[in-house]
């Protein structure tokens, strides 16, 4: 590339500010780092010499990732650049059974000699903790697939779009709101490029170039003569794709009462839009208390989806193994195993896909080299099944893993992570408008917020972002203080309407947590505008 490319392409340089804590994803390189790739010839080179070295040392198993993690942010406020940061992480980490017990180790010296010794400490490990384990890993069969490889399907990398180009979008999207009568406004854009190589024992190499984006930002307002403000956040949604995300396209939009958006965004006309919309948040009047018809808008569900149906059916919680971030489950093997367990009433489809196209959790195959797939978890308002890994799988009855194993980094050991969990849209035709037509007391959720749940992932509360009132079948006016209350159960058996596949969208997370010590993924949550029916609502700024 010629050096004119390369300013171009760096923007503000090395010395611009960066984001606080970015050690945490790696050490800060040059942008035009992130555009090297490794050689996949190198890469199986030094994949074999960890598995020689583990299957040399007693090793039954042995899998081993080369992880070249690649983050950039892009913050403003204001009329200021808040930051600009490239990072990289990289390095191998070998995972194995030796003994009948699990062991890993890792290193981020990428050379031949420290991947081995990685590779022996690993079997040490193995060995040492096989003392005290009291039963064997049972790994579910998984052929191998030789070399293959998968690419997200992106139309434009966001690490070759020059850093100016993407300040001077932020930057105009903050004049966008200042001219509206913002009176503070932060916005964002975070990319993320996972290049993960994984092979195995089993006859697996398997090459992944992975694309994440999320573009957001804040608008906060204050009523200079009461002290009061308020905030919105944008309606972006983190997804798996390219810097296209951020080309508008008008087949893209979801109009109502405030646009959304599905595959492509508009952060220009996104920014407009919140501007003026605080304005209404502030003047709005506050909720009453009491049972409401929600119709909640997928930007808002998503979070329902992902806090009441995804953590509850991962297998691990179920069975105790995991109890961080808040607790483990309320389901168990008894009432998955009835076959007649009503998560929810027969509108409620939700299925596990880590397949689903510009999904923050699509990928080929997971960090065990298990090719993903699609599968059902509630059907017709059953429960029928969990999410699984291979060491999991006999315990559900299952002959092959569901493929839902992920490490953050090369450096953090796999284990079961969330795929993307969805409710599927409805089978009959049904708008917004046709929906809300028929509610005579209800609030239309826009937008997530705060939420709460308790240890067993049963009872909760929910916020979000903008609230309209719904009387006899129209939006009358914005609504504040909105919050509902019910648990899993209860709820998922209220759901009176689904619409369409028309309406179909993806919210998601950049960043969810588990385990400990904690690890982070990124993952995707679909649904049509879902209406449930009698909710419990509150008002948050009631005091006692």
């Amino acid at each position: 590339m010629k050096r004119s490319e390369f300013l171009y392409l760096s923007g503000l340089g090395a010395g611009a500010l960066m984001l606080p804590n970015l050690s945490l994803f790696g050490k800060p390189i040059d942008p035009m780092e992130a555009l090297n790739v490794v050689d996949v010839r190198i890469k199986k080179e030094l994949a074999d010499v960890a598995l020689n070295a583990a299957k040399a040392k007693g090793a039954s198993y042995a899998d081993v990732r080369i992880g070249r993690y690649l983050n950039q942010f892009v913050a403003t406020r204001e009329k200021s650049v808040q930051g600009v940061s490239n990072t990289e992480s990289y390095g191998v980490g070998v995972r194995v059974i030796a003994n009948g017990c699990w062991g890993f180790a890792s290193t981020n010296n990428v050379s031949k000699e420290d991947i081995a010794k990685a590779a022996e400490r690993a079997v040490a490990v193995a060995k040492a903790n096989a003392k005290i384990q009291g039963e064997a890993v049972q790994l579910a069969p998984q052929r191998g697939y030789g070399e293959v490889s998968w690419k997200s399907p992106i139309e434009k990398n966001a690490f070759e779009v020059p850093v100016k180009e993407k300040v001077d979008l932020l930057l105009a999207t903050n004049a966008l709101a200042m001219e509206g009568g913002a009176s503070f406004v932060n916005s964002v854009i975070f990319a993320v490029n996972e290049q993960k190589y994984f092979a195995s024992t089993d006859g697996s190499y398997i090459d992944q170039d992975i694309h994440r984006i999320y573009p957001n930002f804040q608008v906060t307002k204050i009523d200079r003569s009461s002290g009061k403000f308020d905030t919105i956040r944008s309606l972006s949604t983190p997804m798996g794709m390219g810097y296209e995300y951020l080309d508008p396209q008008e087949s893209s939009k979801v109009k109502g009462v405030v646009t959304r958006y599905k595959d492509r965004y508009d952060i220009l006309e996104d920014i407009k839009s919140a501007t003026a919309n605080v304005d209404q948040k502030m003047k709005s009047k506050s909720v009453e208390p009491g049972k409401y018809d929600m119709v909640l808008d997928p930007s808002h569900l998503w979070l329902t989806i992902h806090e009441s149906v995804g953590h509850p059916t991962e297998l691990d919680r179920v069975l105790g193994y995991e109890a961080n971030y808040a607790g483990t489950s309320f389901l168990n093997l008894d009432r998955l195993n009835s076959k007649n367990f009503n998560f929810g009433n027969k509108l409620v489809n939700v299925t596990a896909d880590k397949t689903e196209k510009t999904s923050l959790g699509a990928v080929g195959y997971d960090d065990e080299g298990v090719e993903c797939k699609k599968w059902d978890i509630v059907k017709d308002g059953i429960l029928v099944n969990f999410q699984a890994t291979r060491d999991q799988a006999h315990m559900i009855g299952l002959k092959e893993s569901q493929g839902c194993s992920y490490a953050q980094s090369w450096a953090d050991v796999q284990f079961q992570r969330m795929p993307n969990i969805s409710l599927q849209p409805g089978e009959e035709e049904l708008s917004v408008d046709d929906m809300i037509k028929d509610v005579e007391k209800g609030i239309y959720i826009i937008g997530d917020g705060s939420f709460s749940i308790d240890q067993q992932r049963y009872n909760f509360q929910f916020g979000g972002q903008m609230f309209y009132e719904i009387k006899d079948g129209k939006i009358v006016g914005m609504l504040k203080d909105v919050a509902y209350q019910s648990n899993t159960q209860e709820f998922w058996n209220s759901v009176g309407a689904i619409c369409d596949k028309r309406d179909y969208r993806l919210g998601g997370a950049f960043n969810d947590g588990k385990g400990q010590p904690g690890q982070s993924n990124a993952v995707s949550h679909g649904s049509s505008t879902t209406r449930f029916n009698g909710v419990n609502v509150i008002n948050t700024a009631r005091k006692i």
